[in-house]
């Protein structure tokens, strides 16, 4: 069973950046594909970017090419998502979630979730 804690959401400017990080407990780290996803309200959970276990498959969504980078430190039990230049509809809550296995972007693939984090991005 694997445990994730996300940090790092708060308040921003427009244009600005944050960085979100993702502890991982109770498994074998690098044996879990990664990923982040976002809920704004009224809306449906959607993908923001995932990576492989090893870290060397990445893939994001097109709204955050360029802007966003995900990592991990398998060391640490830990996923980053460094978020720049954010915008206004940015604003959501980013949750981290794992699966073992493939890589993917749909979320019903994966199988242990974080508590969520808000990410607020005034205009």
């Amino acid at each position: 069973q694997v445990q994730l804690v996300e940090s790092g959401g708060g308040l921003v400017q427009a244009g600005g950046s944050l960085r979100l990080s993702c502890a991982a407990s109770g498994g074998t780290f690098s044996n879990y594909a990664m990923g982040w996803f976002r809920q704004a309200p009224g809306k449906e959970r959607e993908f923001v970017a995932a990576l492989g276990g090893s870290g060397l498959y990445i893939t994001y969504t097109d709204s955050v090419k360029g802007r966003f980078t995900i990592s991990r430190d398998n060391a640490k039990n830990t996923m980053l998502l460094q978020m720049n230049s954010l915008k206004p509809e940015d604003t959501a809550v980013y949750y981290c979630a794992a699966k073992r296995g493939l890589t993917m972007t749909d979320p019903s693939a994966y199988n242990y979730w974080g508590q969520g984090t808000q990410v607020t991005v005034s205009s």
